[in-house]
């Protein structure tokens, strides 16, 4: 697995050390900075597949832009840290740091840790992906469910009839359920 990498690290000797080893592990080491300002944009820009950061301990700064690139596009962030911190490590997890490794970088170590890295990354962006899905599911059940309602009460309907009546309804006009059943939802609320 060949990564493109987006190393941020304050000490510019270990900087080389690090981009030497990402070398030697196969990796590509897109862009390198000292300084995480416009880290947002740069990953914009560079598009890598993981971001490296190396510090003595992240500031604030460095953690608000981890968080809006998590938000606005997630990739794996792996941090190595001489802080050892609870609340520090606490809070790069929280901003979306997929790894926080302590006692910095060894070359024995730099694949092993990417990976897992990588692959902790992907479990959750599945898990949210899942529950997106699950939040969207949920939602068009209880608009279906609701419009089934107001079908059953203004059309003298039971259950199963209104169902029906719904279901022709999304057929004749080429949409999903549950866009029909919110435009059900929608004229009823104009008509009273």
């Amino acid at each position: 697995m060949r990564l493109k990498v987006l190393l941020i690290d304050e000490d510019p000797d270990r900087a080389v050390a690090v981009r030497d080893a990402l070398a030697d592990a196969g990796h590509e080491v897109v862009s390198s900075h000292a300084s995480p300002v416009d880290l947002y944009d740069r990953v914009k820009v560079h598009a890598p597949d993981l971001i490296i950061i190396d510090t003595e301990s992240p500031s604030r700064d460095v953690l608000e832009h981890i968080t809006f690139i998590s938000r606005d596009q997630p990739r794996p962030i792996v941090m190595f840290s001489a802080d050892r911190e609870r609340d520090t490590i606490k809070s790069a997890v929280r901003a979306g740091v997929t790894a926080y490794i302590v006692d910095g970088l060894s070359e024995a170590r730099i694949q092993p840790i990417l990976q897992v890295a990588v692959e902790r990354f992907d479990a959750e962006q599945s898990l949210r992906q899942a529950l997106a899905d699950a939040k969207s599911e949920l939602s068009e059940r209880k608009v279906v469910e609701r419009a089934k309602g107001i079908l059953m009460k203004q059309r003298q309907m039971d259950e199963e009839e209104a169902f029906r009546a719904l279901r022709k309804f999304a057929m004749d006009q080429g949409l999903r359920l549950a866009e029909a059943a919110e435009r059900v939802v929608q004229m009823s609320s104009l008509m009273g």
